[in-house]
């Protein structure tokens, strides 16, 4: 199957107001509105690209779903690519992707400051990531 046609296929199904990602990892239908929301929260973290898989481990080792990465442009405004890293698994097939890329992190554009929405199952969870992403001095407050 060509990419022509799945991005066509996606154009008809965003016709149809269903909500679409795209992400790293190919393309997710989004249904927020099935079983029981997990509590969510943005961190404002800032790293050099060396630490950015400390950092994403960080994150999935103490139960994080990372779902996105936001950057603010100065010229283009709010930037937010998704993510969807749940393990150490898809972070490490993430940061071989930026390896063999000829692009730059999106964080480059800011000096390494961003944001990250994570989604874990409980709020204790969400103040661990917290606490460890504080210890390690990715956390911005």
């Amino acid at each position: 199957m060509s990419r022509q046609v799945i991005v066509q296929d996606i154009a008809l199904l965003r016709a149809t107001n269903k909500n679409i990602l795209s992400t790293n990892k190919g393309y997710f239908l989004y249904n927020p509105g099935k079983g029981p929301q997990k509590p969510k929260r943005s961190f404002c973290v800032q790293h050099t690209t060396e630490q950015m898989q400390d950092e994403l481990y960080t994150i999935v080792d103490y139960g994080g779903k990372v779902l996105d990465a936001v950057v603010e442009h100065d010229i283009y405004g709010q930037i937010t690519v998704d993510l969807m890293l749940c393990n150490r698994m898809d972070v490490d097939e993430f940061m071989e992707r930026i390896r063999k890329s000829k692009s730059q992190p999106l964080n480059v554009l800011t000096g390494g400051k961003h944001w990250h929405t994570v989604e874990a199952d409980t709020e204790p969870m969400l103040q661990v990531i917290g606490e460890k992403l504080r210890e390690k001095g990715y956390l911005q407050e």
